[in-house]
């Protein structure tokens, strides 16, 4: 037995290690088969992460121009056909467009990994690869509407050059490791041949964790330095005519000391900044500079008119709260808020360019490109409909469109809320359509009146017996709430308490106390509004104008 275990030990230590003057294979080799095409694979996943990186800092010190992985992304978003973007949103929700760009950066490894395995064996290949993939991204960031094809050309020949001298010099590691010696050996005994260099395992994690490790760090300089180029300083320094907004500030006050508007769990009656929903389809926010920045008004116009952002804040003394809704809203979803809005109504600007006969629509477009339109005739029935400026009482959020957007009550965003405005048209319906038409959405958006219960939640355990506060918020912009009323279970319908009104265009509160009995209960709530409309038990999904239907939630009281 004793002979067996020695024999077993032949050519190995007792404690693991190889006799003397044997070297001990690696768990894997740079010098032939799989490990060489991982080490491959791996060194063009580094290049491509590098030269993405140079990118990005060079995308930082050249706003508002894209990086080349934005542009790309874009490109993607201003293309996709309509299958796509819902195909997007069902599987990633609001997370949609974080998940595109790390797409985009995992697809781009991807690529990379095989230009390194091809690279291994021929590397001009690999070049052209680089070259092709430098190209792509030069004619994304080209097209892109922040974009210009001097920084395309810059950006892409760095990113390439980067890429391509990270892929060579990992690369040449690879194939030095797998020369041979003068015995036709390879593996770790290639390292003691003082003939070869000095290349092992270890030495090449070691520069590509080294390579990946700085292209993380200028990724999170990029950041660093985009956040300290924001707008968000000269944003601080903006002055509103804080008179214009005193009398709504008053009534907003009142309505909120109101017994309903108190009631523990109900949406705010105006909803703060940092918690209003937000859809849009930019990337990256854009970070537009106040003094450069202009709107012009041009189309079927008698004079094409151009204002800066001075101008308009001497004529934003409009103030009037308004709910807005995105037309992606479900029923009972919380993709709708309402906000205290100033600015110019847009019917002044309108006026002041001459709108011409026949013009049946007003289309406008964001500084990223981005478009929508809607009916002129919107502009000119007596709804609010405003260039705004401000947002609860502050200059608008860069993320809600600084430094100006379109508010126009009653619309859905998708037809008329254009954030980061840069231009209006004025067209017809039939020559224009904005992004989401073609991509199978209704060319009319009216916002259907709909209600919602917030409190108590669905699914909720309730005290039996105890009273119980059911509440929530309804709303039917440019029309107003009349009424709202709830059922219990399959019982008669009762009429809620409605909050204090800000007006036809914002939403209305509401409560109903009720004491639960034992068991489980159904409730379900409708909302009339002004015009005598009822909202339909028929439930329609968001696509292609709105969804429809009541919201229904159930409680356990016990």
């Amino acid at each position: 037995m004793n002979n067996n275990h020695s024999e077993n030990m032949t050519g190995q230590d007792r404690d693991g290690a190889s006799p003397a003057g044997t070297a001990r294979p690696e768990p894997w080799s740079l010098s032939s088969g799989p490990g060489s095409i991982v080490a491959a694979a791996v060194a063009g996943i580094v290049a491509t992460g590098a030269a993405l990186a140079s990118g990005e800092l060079i995308a930082a010190f050249w706003s508002p121009n894209p990086s080349p992985v934005i542009a790309v992304a874009n490109r993607v978003v201003d293309e996709a056909p309509a299958w796509f973007v819902e195909f997007g949103k069902s599987i990633f929700g609001l997370a949609d467009k974080p998940a595109l760009v790390a797409g985009t950066v995992v697809f781009s490894g991807l690529f990379g990994a095989l230009l390194g395995v091809v690279g291994r064996r021929r590397m001009a290949l690999a070049v052209a690869g680089f070259v092709a993939f430098g190209l792509l991204g030069l004619v994304a960031i080209a097209a892109d509407a922040q974009g210009s094809a001097a920084a395309g050309i810059v950006m892409a020949s760095l990113a390439v050059a980067v890429g391509v001298g990270v892929l060579w010099t990992l690369l040449s590691m690879v194939r030095a490791a797998a020369l041979p010696t003068a015995t036709g050996e390879t593996d770790a005994t290639v390292l003691e041949d003082p003939r070869q260099p000095a290349y092992s395992r270890r030495s090449f994690i070691g520069w590509a964790g080294g390579v990946g490790a700085a292209s993380a760090l200028g990724v999170v300089a990029a950041r660093s330095i985009q956040a300290r180029d924001s707008v968000n300083e000269a944003r601080a320094s903006v002055e509103l005519d804080t008179a214009a907004a005193e009398s709504v500030t008053s009534a907003v006050t009142e309505a909120e000391a109101g017994p309903v508007a108190s009631t523990p769990g109900i949406t705010p009656l105006v909803v703060p900044n940092d918690d209003f929903y937000l859809i849009d389809t930019a990337l990256v926010k854009p970070q537009v500079d106040p003094e450069s920045w202009t709107l012009t008004i041009k189309g079927m116009v008698d004079n094409e008119l151009t204002i800066n952002y001075d101008e308009l804040l001497d004529r934003a003394s409009t103030v009037a709260p308004v709910t807005l809704s995105c037309v992606s809203n479900e029923v009972g979803g919380g993709l709708v808020g309402n906000a205290v809005w100033q600015g110019v109504p847009l019917v002044d600007l309108l006026d002041e360019a001459g709108v011409q006969e026949g013009a049946t629509q007003i289309a406008s477009r964001s500084v990223d490109g981005w478009s929508c339109g809607f009916p002129t005739e919107a502009a000119y029935d007596g709804r609010t409909a405003l260039v705004a400026v401000a947002m609860n009482g502050e200059p608008l959020p860069v993320r809600h469109g600084f430094p100006a957007r379109l508010v126009v009550a009653g619309l859905y965003g998708y037809v008329s809320a254009t954030k980061w405005l840069k231009e209006i048209e004025l067209t017809t319906l039939e020559a224009f359509d904005g992004y989401w038409i073609p991509r199978g959405w209704s060319k009319d958006g009216p916002i259907k009146t709909q209600s919602r219960i917030d409190t108590p939640d669905n699914g909720e355990r309730v005290t039996a017996g105890q009273q119980l506060a059911v509440a929530g918020v309804a709303w039917a912009p440019d029309t107003g709430v009349d009424r709202v009323e709830v059922q219990i279970d399959d019982g008669e319908w009762q009429e809620a308490t409605l909050g204090e009104s800000l007006g036809v265009d914002a939403w209305r509160q509401w409560l109903l106390a009720w004491k639960p009995t034992p068991g489980r209960h159904t409730i379900r709530v409708r909302a009339t509004d002004s015009s005598g409309y009822t909202q339909t038990s028929e439930t329609a999904p968001p696509a292609p104008d709105g969804a429809t239907g009541w919201h229904t939630i159930d409680v356990e009281a016990a």
